[in-house]
Formats: structure tokens, C-alpha cells, sequence
């Protein structure tokens, strides 16, 4: 009755059952590799009668290493230490569970699994029950001598093996998927045979640790873990919540390799020899990165600018719409009367050459009605009304009506694969060095951030689209040139400003640039 009352011996019971149970996973993988042998309809009676019969061979190890252990005459010294049998058998005990307990964690950090192997024959019931009693007897050592290093009563000892052995036999599968769920658990309590078995190297030298302390630190760990556990399920929810699309273009960019290593970290590895080479190039991650994020981008971030659309006035001599069609590398044009908002429609540059040359003007036949969306209408609705245009474009305009851009199928094609600069065009960015790139204000963010392997430069919520549009919201007012501000590991400097707006900008990469004091950073 004393026995009942007192709480070390439940603490001792609870927190050994468990340690059984999640030590004895092993044992049931092997036994489920075992039990396949069968024909199917043998398997369960092979399983359940192999773990009753090792449970039976348990309990009798446990009462024969719990007598040994009572053996306390001196069988010899060494020095000033006289050792007895039991002080052996807590010798070879606690070295044997800081062996097995070492490389199961070995195991378990490096993924090292349990795997069937080989062409699978059926095997006599018998050979495959004598196998599970042998195998269990093998892997139950650690069991046993983790019960003596844990309570002092053979009973409790007992009582823990018989209920830890029952669960495992009638909840097999659900221990063993929540056990593979939750690999923390199974490296804790490894380190709590670690813990155990230097308690009992100890008490074989002389050095009684009291089992309180044991109990202490275990149940402290299991509050962490279990602290742990909760935190990882919020964590899941609260990721549940994200659209399954988000989550999937995050995954997926892991899987690519992320950001570009700089290239002070590339020495560090080469170093240490371990370097790695990418699994894909930065283009590569570039174009994927531009697939997965274009249903997130504004049309105001792939579409040609109001400024930078080159539109035919038809009211305009015959000759100069000739000049104006030849010196453009332009495909389809604009055609307005005296300014952009006045659109009369689309034509084709050789119709245009062609009117001209035949008639003399511009034929209205020629001339095809526009294809006019909202500035708020999403990327991917402009790119299935591309693929209606027959190789038209698409006019952007506001809610006022005003014409703010025009998107080809190239806009799309660049805001995937990056930029493709025409006749009478420079490409955006332009390197200027090791680290330095000469950067177009209007250069979309995106792009920018593809170029540069940068993280930190389009953000949510934001009206602006270009790089021109981020520096002006950072610095509040129109910078002058030479000014300059830090984002994101990088140093963006005012190159030149040009009718009010910002033309050029120098980017230099930070780790490869000693700022110069007194720059606004």
C-alpha cells in the first residue's frame, strides 16, 4: 500500500513505460519485415504470438538481472574500488545503453532507415515465430537494463514491460506512425538512455545518483518537448492558412536553391571543403521564380510605359509616317489622332509601309479596333486575351480612361525570362563592374530582384512598380543625383535625375563596396 502512495514510484512507472514503448518501435519494424515472410493470413498470429512469447522471455531476463544485481559481496579490487557483481552489471549495462543509445542517434541524424530487401519469399511459421522470440530477446537488452537503471522495485519493473508490451501489441500501427511523425521523440528519449546508462556506469564505480534527479530532468525534458510539439502544430495551422499556391512556389524555390550565395561565403565552403555546386543555374531559378510569381504581379510592372510607346498620328504627312514606322522595330502600332488618348485602333508596320506606298495614306481598312483592358485586370486574364489577339496587343488604361501602357506577348516572355532588349533600346541593367550594375529608374522590381538574387525590394501593398518608384517612396521627395540609400545588402545611388524623374541608378553590392562616409545611407 506504501508503495501505491508514493509518487516517485509513479513518476517511475509512467516515465518508464514510455521509454519502453518508444524504444520498442524497432523492435516492431523488424518484426512487420519478419512477419511479411508469411502469407498474409498468418502474419497477425505470428506477430501477436511472437510478442506474447517475448514478453514472457522479458519478464524472465528482467527477474534474473534484477537478482544479479543484488549481489553485492566484493569479488575484487582495483586501487581503493572494490567491485561486486552487482556493480558489474551496472557496468556492462550502463556501457552497453551509452553504446546502443550513441548509435541509434547516429542513426537517427544521419536518416539511416529499416528497409526490406531482397525478393520475398514465404517462410514456415514456426522459423518466423522463433525469429520474432530471438530478435526481441536481442533488441530487448536495453529495455531490460533501462528498468533497473530507472526503479529500484522488481514489481514496477514489471508492471511497466507488461502494459508497454500490450499497447505495442494492439496499437502497433498507430505508435509506429506517430513515432515517424515526431523523430524529436524518439532522439529524446536516446538521450534519455545516454542519461541513464552514465547513471549506472556511476553506480557501478560507487557514485549512487538519486532517482529523483533522473526523474527531474526527464519530466523537465518532456514539458519542453511537449512545448515543442504544440508550437509545431500552431505553426502548421497558421501555414495551412496560407493559399496552397503561395506555399507551393515557397517550396519550390527552396527546392531550387534560394537566393545566390555571395561570394565570400563560396570561399568559406571551398575552404572547409564543402563546397556544393547548385543544382540549378541562377537562370534557371530566375525563370522559374518568374512563372510562379506572375499571377502576383501588377500589369503596371510588365507593361511598355505611356512614355516609352511609340503610336502613329494619323493625321500626320505620309512621308513622316513612313520615317516614324522605319526608324521603330516595332511590329504594331498605336494609330491616334493628334495625342495617345485620342486611339483610333492598332495596325500592322507593312500595312502601313503598304498604304503608303500604294495610296499614298493611311487605308481605315487597315487599321484594326483596339484591344482596351483595365489597369486593374490581372496578368494572366492580359495573357489569355494575347492569346485571342492574333499577335494584337493589348491597351492598358485607367479608371479615368487615360491610356497608361500597352502589353505584347514579349511583356510576357520578359517577366518570365527576363528582358529582351529591342533595336533602339538598352537593356535595363547593365553590369558595371564586380558587384555594380548600372541600373534604367524605370527598371521593374521583379526583374531587378532576379538580376540581383535580392529579396528585398518588392513589397506588398505598394503603388509603384520600378525602381524609380521605390527610391522615391524611401527618400519622401525627388532625390538629387549622388544621393543614396541601403536595401537589402545593396547601396542604390542616385546616377541622374532627368525632368523630375529618376533616370539612372547606380547599384552596388555592399559586401564588395566600403561605403564612403558621410553618404546617406
Amino acid at each position: 500500500m506504501e508503495l501505491l502512495l508514493d509518487p516517485n514510484i509513479w513518476v517511475g512507472l509512467l516515465t518508464l513505460i514510455v521509454l519502453e514503448i518508444v524504444l520498442g518501435i524497432d523492435n516492431l519494424i523488424f518484426i512487420a519485415i519478419l512477419a511479411e515472410k508469411l502469407p498474409p493470413h498468418q502474419r497477425d498470429k505470428a506477430r501477436v504470438l511472437g510478442l506474447s512469447l517475448a514478453m514472457v522471455m522479458r519478464l524472465g531476463l528482467l527477474t534474473m538481472i534484477s537478482w544479479m544485481v543484488t549481489l553485492t559481496a566484493p569479488l575484487f579490487s582495483v586501487a581503493s574500488l572494490s567491485f561486486s557483481g552487482r556493480d558489474l552489471i551496472l557496468l556492462v549495462g550502463g556501457l552497453f545503453l551509452l553504446f546502443k543509445a550513441t548509435m541509434e542517434l547516429h542513426e537517427r541524424v544521419e536518416g539511416k532507415t529499416h528497409v526490406q530487401s531482397g525478393k520475398r519469399e514465404y517462410a514456415s511459421f514456426a522459423a518466423v515465430v522463433a525469429q520474432i522470440i530471438v530478435l526481441d530477446a536481442v533488441f530487448s537488452l536495453d529495455a531490460v537494463i533501462t528498468a533497473v537503471g530507472m526503479v529500484d522495485q522488481l514489481g514496477v519493473m514489471m508492471a511497466a514491460v507488461i502494459i508497454s508490451m500490450s499497447v505495442m501489441l494492439f496499437a502497433s500501427k498507430p505508435l509506429t506512425r506517430f513515432v515517424n511523425a515526431h523523430p524529436t521523440v524518439v532522439v529524446l528519449c536516446l538521450s534519455f538512455l545516454l542519461m541513464i546508462g552514465l547513471s549506472l556506469v556511476a553506480e557501478g564505480f560507487g557514485f549512487h545518483i538519486p532517482k529523483g534527479y533522473l526523474y527531474a530532468a526527464i519530466g523537465f525534458s518532456v514539458v519542453i518537448e511537449a512545448l515543442n510539439q504544440l508550437a509545431r502544430r500552431n505553426f502548421i495551422r497558421k501555414d495551412a492558412h496560407i493559399p496552397l499556391r503561395d506555399r507551393t512556389a515557397d517550396a519550390v524555390l527552396r527546392l531550387l536553391g534560394g537566393r545566390q550565395r555571395h561570394a565570400h561565403d563560396d570561399e568559406r565552403q571551398d575552404a572547409a571543403g564543402q563546397a556544393e555546386a547548385p543544382a540549378f543555374d541562377a537562370e534557371e531559378r530566375a525563370m522559374v521564380s518568374g512563372v510562379l510569381s506572375l499571377s502576383q504581379r501588377s500589369i503596371r510592372s510588365i507593361m511598355t510605359n505611356r512614355s516609352d510607346i511609340s503610336w502613329i498620328d494619323i493625321g500626320d504627312a505620309p512621308a513622316a509616317v513612313r520615317a516614324r514606322v522605319l526608324a521603330t522595330p516595332h511590329g504594331f502600332f498605336p494609330v491616334c489622332r493628334g495625342q495617345l488618348d485620342e486611339i483610333v485602333g492598332v495596325a500592322r508596320a507593312k500595312d502601313l509601309i503598304a498604304d503608303i506606298a500604294l495610296n499614298g495614306a493611311i487605308d481605315p481598312a487597315s487599321i484594326r479596333q483596339p484591344i482596351v483592358m483595365p489597369e486593374a485586370s490581372g496578368v494572366l486574364k492580359v495573357m489569355e486575351t494575347l492569346k485571342r489577339s492574333h499577335g494584337q496587343v493589348v491597351l492598358i488604361a485607367d479608371e479615368y480612361g487615360t491610356l497608361q501602357g500597352l502589353v505584347t506577348p514579349i511583356d510576357i516572355l520578359e517577366a518570365i525570362a527576363g528582358e529582351f532588349p529591342d533595336e533602339d533600346e538598352q537593356p535595363v541593367v547593365q553590369e558595371a563592374g564586380p558587384g555594380r550594375w548600372r541600373v534604367d529608374g524605370t527598371a521593374d522590381l521583379h526583374y531587378l530582384e532576379q538580376v540581383l538574387q535580392a529579396s528585398d525590394l518588392v513589397g506588398d501593398g505598394h503603388d509603384y512598380s520600378s525602381l524609380a518608384g521605390l527610391m522615391l517612396e524611401r527618400f519622401g521627395t525627388l532625390p538629387a543625383a549622388g544621393d543614396g540609400l541601403a536595401i537589402g545588402g545593396f547601396r542604390f545611388e542616385v546616377a541622374e535625375v532627368v525632368e523630375r524623374r529618376i533616370a539612372t541608378v547606380l547599384v552596388t553590392r555592399l559586401e564588395d563596396e566600403t561605403v564612403v562616409p558621410g553618404q546617406d545611407d
